[in-house]
């Protein structure tokens, strides 16, 4: 390809040559991340969490780093708050209005619950890649992840026939949020 002006090469070879260096740089922070999760500390939660649709090494890893320990929130709502996941109201005497959501707590856990929450709109499936994610989960996690994926599809229709896609799936985050911490619970002993 040639270019109509003398500098206009210099300066794609550096453009090119910046984006040569940000890849390299992506790739290092996650292999970075891969290593990470694989420490004890780490390795269970993030196998418990990647057997679900929607939440692969990344996004597990960015949802424990962000919430830490699951078990210390006594409720799924108690979780679903702190990720500013639950309805903001505003009340004035016996009027009571919901009007979004709070977002409130961390930002960053709540965009990766919507983004996984996306992957939901879809009819119940397991993939190839969740079937081989799910091959490390225990029998509770894959039933509780079958479980969320039929829930949240059903939810997903019927809420999309009276609001926009985009409320209809942040509503999926929350009652994700609530699986994620029924399957991150520890198993009751009988």
């Amino acid at each position: 390809m040639e270019l109509s002006e003398p500098n206009d090469e210099y300066v794609l070879r550096g453009h090119l040559a910046e984006i040569d260096f940000i890849e390299s740089r992506i790739r290092e922070v996650e292999q970075q991340i891969r290593a990470t999760s694989a420490l004890p500390r780490f390795r269970e939660s993030a196998q418990i969490l990647r057997g679900f649709r929607g939440i692969r090494l990344m996004t597990a890893t960015q949802l424990i780093c962000e919430i830490g320990d699951f078990s210390r929130f006594k409720s799924a709502p108690a979780l679903m708050g702190y990720v500013g996941l639950i309805p903001s109201q505003h009340s004035s005497g016996n009027t009571t209005r919901y009007v979004g959501i709070t977002k409130t707590g961390s930002s960053q856990a709540r965009k990766a619950l919507i983004g996984a929450a996306w992957k939901y709109i879809y009819s119940p499936r397991v993939s190839a890649s969740l079937r081989t994610r799910q091959q490390d989960c225990s029998v509770r996690v894959v039933e509780i992840s079958q479980r969320a994926q039929k829930r949240l599809y059903k939810q997903y229709v019927s809420l999309t026939k009276r609001r926009p896609p985009k409320v209809a799936v942040v509503a999926l985050a929350r009652e994700l949020v609530g699986f994620l911490w029924e399957a991150m619970r520890p198993v009751p002993v009988k």
